[in-house]
């Protein structure tokens, strides 16, 4: 039979984990699979632990008193599944799922389907909407240097739905299809163990962002391929814990978008990275508060 892991990395966001699993729970009991859920709370303060142990004991909860961070948070819940183990079966799967999600009836099977149609996926996605129901991109081109651009400078609102920004047409999506992509968003994430055996588990010097588009230019580069199932769809709450954070959170952004063009260098030339990346927080500081200013100087030495 067919097993399948998930694991939940949540941190103050006890009302959306809740509808979360409600959600993960109502697909879960519709599947012939043997399923472990595993949900690690990262010090909340927020209640979640509590609500966590009073509505959902099918879940194994590790409470922890520290923020580890995803990458490394992730990690501890894959080696607890096995999926660090060159024992475990070619027919386990595992299902990295924000807290902030909502997986909507159906989901789950096309998922796996997908998995089991398209051996060489070492990842499968989903499509993704907002709370209101309004379209939100699930999958990305890696980046590049356009891409940076686009991020730090003023440019034409048209080009933020290009290819030059990762992008891919949303007719993709609404056709219902499954396509080949680079990398998806984090928030929905199915992967197959012989994959993750054969590359590792993530990288944990990322700190946060960019450890699912290293992950999978990982999986690339050994010849398995991602893939969005578009017919498959999940609501995603997005940035509800980052929101939280924000000057820390745009450190650790661009933190992690230095590591992630030092790792792989064929995404940009970094020579040229750097000169854009140097350019756009100087711009950024221009009128500045303090906090944006310090910020953008971290950012800025990190970059050199």
């Amino acid at each position: 039979m067919t097993s399948l892991g998930v694991v939940i990395v949540s941190w103050n966001v006890r009302d959306l984990l809740a509808r979360c699993l409600q959600s993960l729970f109502a697909e879960l009991d519709t599947l012939d699979v043997e399923s472990r859920v595993i949900v690690i709370d990262n010090a909340s303060r927020d209640g979640s632990v509590e609500m966590m142990r009073a509505r959902f004991k099918r879940a194994d909860l590790i409470a922890r008193e520290d923020n580890p961070g995803f990458a490394r948070s992730n990690n501890i819940a894959l080696r607890i599944l096995g999926f660090d183990d060159p024992a475990s079966s070619d027919d386990d799967f595992v299902l990295l799922l924000n807290p902030d999600t909502e997986i909507q009836p159906g989901a789950m099977c096309k998922l796996l389907d997908a998995m089991q149609q398209y051996r060489d996926a070492a990842v499968v996605t989903s499509r993704l909407w907002y709370a209101n129901h309004s379209f939100q991109h699930s999958a990305f081109r890696f980046p590049g240097l356009a891409q940076l651009c686009i991020d730090l400078y003023p440019v034409p609102a048209r080009l933020h739905e290009t290819r030059l920004n990762g992008r891919y047409p949303r007719a993709w999506y609404e056709a219902g299809h499954v396509f080949a992509i680079d990398h998806p968003l984090g928030a929905v994430m199915l992967l197959r163990s012989k994959a993750i055996r054969q590359v590792g588990l993530f990288d944990e010097e990322f700190a946060l962002y960019c450890e699912e588009i290293d992950w999978c230019a990982r999986f690339v580069e050994q010849g398995w391929r991602n893939y969005c199932v578009s017919s498959a769809h999940v609501i995603h709450h997005a940035g509800q814990s980052t929101s939280q954070v924000k000057t820390e959170s745009f450190i650790k952004l661009w933190t992690s978008r230095h590591r992630l063009h030092s790792k792989h260098p064929h995404f940009a030339p970094m020579s040229l990275a750097k000169l854009i990346v140097h350019a756009g927080m100087r711009r950024k500081m221009r009128g500045a508060s303090m906090e944006t200013k310090e910020a953008c100087e971290k950012i800025i030495e990190i970059w050199k």
